[in-house]
């Protein structure tokens, strides 16, 4: 029997919901990324594209293909922002290396906020930076942006913590765990091995403003946790995750509630940039 395929978490409309600060985070990595009028880019993780849009626009004789796993976030992105030079396709990016997407014809290789997700585990590592690597033309750039070393800690504790009072072992709670958040030196070990030279790799901790939580439910810090610890609440039957969920946002609610009553989690983004030689 075929095997099922790994099952889409990610709806645009969820993600907004959650998540909708997160492309409007992204001036700093776009700064480094100073696209020319004429650049070829690959966007690597564009989910439902507005980020790949907007750059887009910066360069009118060149071209931007964005690239993510998710079907549904795919469609939307061409359903609302394919124009002449912004399209959009189907890829793991975790599997780029040997593909059509990865024969050295990129003068520039972005993401934001997606290589958390796409390095995984450590195996896979290596495997990512040369595909990203084949996929850049000789002297061409690779810009990202991701979850640094710390990013979220708070957010890691309480749901390895509600898998833990709910029965589970501490190293099966860890292995639900899908982010690699790398510190500056881990990653500056990822491009060399990779042959990337090294431009910069930079750390900030950012505290976040969430989202709001909408009449429907979405959104807010357990629409957090619904959509971006979805690997957690897999390892648990159906009918316990509502529990792992509120146990988590029990723990945390007095911890990111500031006044006012907005809430923030504590982001540490790690920023890279670095050259394939010529």
């Amino acid at each position: 029997m075929a095997s099922q395929p790994p099952k889409d978490q990610w709806s645009s409309k969820t993600y907004n919901e959650a998540g909708g600060f997160v492309p409007k985070l992204a001036s700093k990595v776009v700064e480094l990324l100073s696209p020319s009028p004429s650049d070829h880019i690959l966007d690597i993780g564009c989910g439902d594209g507005p980020l790949t849009a907007q750059i887009a626009q910066t360069i009118p004789s060149g071209k931007i293909l964005g690239l993510d796993a998710s079907e549904s976030m795919i469609k939307t992105a061409k359903e609302k922002f394919t124009s002449t030079n912004c399209t959009f396709e189907r890829q793991d990016c975790a599997q780029l290396n040997g593909t059509a997407f990865a024969q050295g014809q990129w003068d520039k290789v972005f993401s934001n906020a997606a290589f958390h997700w796409i390095l995984g585990a450590a195996e896979n590592h290596l495997t990512v930076f040369r595909g990203l690597f084949a996929a850049l033309r000789p002297g061409g750039t690779l810009v990202f942006e991701m979850g640094g070393a710390g990013n979220i800690a708070e957010v890691h504790t309480a749901l390895i913590g509600s898998l833990m009072a709910h029965g589970m072992s501490k190293s099966a709670a860890e292995k639900a765990n899908p982010w690699c958040f790398p510190s500056v030196e881990e990653m500056r070990n990822f491009l060399s091995q990779a042959g990337f030279d090294i431009s910069l790799v930079e750390s900030e901790y950012r505290p976040t403003r969430l989202t709001d939580k909408s009449r429907d439910g979405g959104g807010g810090l357990e629409g957090w946790i619904r959509l971006f610890g979805d690997s957690f609440l897999q390892v648990v039957p159906e009918e316990k995750r509502d529990e792992i969920v509120s146990w988590a946002a029990d723990c945390l609610e007095s911890i990111v509630t500031r006044d006012g009553g907005s809430q923030w989690l504590g982001y540490v983004r790690l920023r890279a940039v670095a050259r394939k030689p010529m």
